[in-house]
């Protein structure tokens, strides 16, 4: 009887400590895809940046933190074809935006996060792009194995200054948005 209290209390004191355990999940960047919108006072362009590497970190079934590592050098437009794909895709790597030669990578790591409702969480996190780290906002879905994402980042607070009418007068139609939207599918 003393050997089936032992195990019992045993059994009991392993399944707390696990269903408080994090547990990290790593990323599928295959599966996963990050899509851009950029906006100017005479359209748009979007495209996608390929994702390097990610986990997300849980505490029994809810998520409490993470961290992404995006491959700059990937970051391309679909909504042009020949030269003017190519001139645009070379322009975002040029030091006038994201300066890919000398920062090849951008990293987002949450620092604090909060369930909103089942599933849907209120997350702060420091995004790191050209060197240069600023917190940003967002809320994360959570389902089944997959988690998504709508964000808004101001570009200017990574020194990302080309064709803002914030810092420039007399752009006219030639004015880019400083906001630009990220739209992210995670898969894990």
């Amino acid at each position: 009887m003393k050997n089936l209290k032992t195990i019992a209390v045993a059994l009991v004191a392993f399944v707390s400590v696990t269903s408080f355990a994090q547990v990290s999940k790593k990323v599928d960047a295959a599966k996963s895809s990050i899509n851009w919108v950029g906006k100017k006072v005479t359209g748009e362009h979007s495209g996608n940046i390929t994702l390097k590497e990610g986990t997300l970190i849980f505490k029994g079934k809810k998520v409490v933190g993470g961290n992404f590592t995006v491959d700059m050098t990937t970051i391309n437009t679909t909504d042009l074809e020949g030269k003017g794909k190519v001139n645009l895709d070379g322009h975002l790597k040029s030091d006038d935006f994201f300066g890919t030669e000398k920062f090849p990578t951008a990293t987002l790591v949450i620092k604090s996060i909060g369930e909103k409702t089942a599933n849907v969480y209120s997350v702060t996190a420091d995004l790191t792009i050209k060197g240069k780290t600023e917190p940003v906002k967002f809320e994360l879905n959570v389902a089944g194995n997959t988690a998504s994402a709508a964000l808004k980042v101001n570009r200017t607070k990574y020194d990302i200054k080309y064709g803002s009418g914030s810092f420039f007068s007399d752009l006219g139609d030639k004015t880019i948005s400083d906001d630009f939207d990220l739209n992210v599918k995670l898969a894990f």
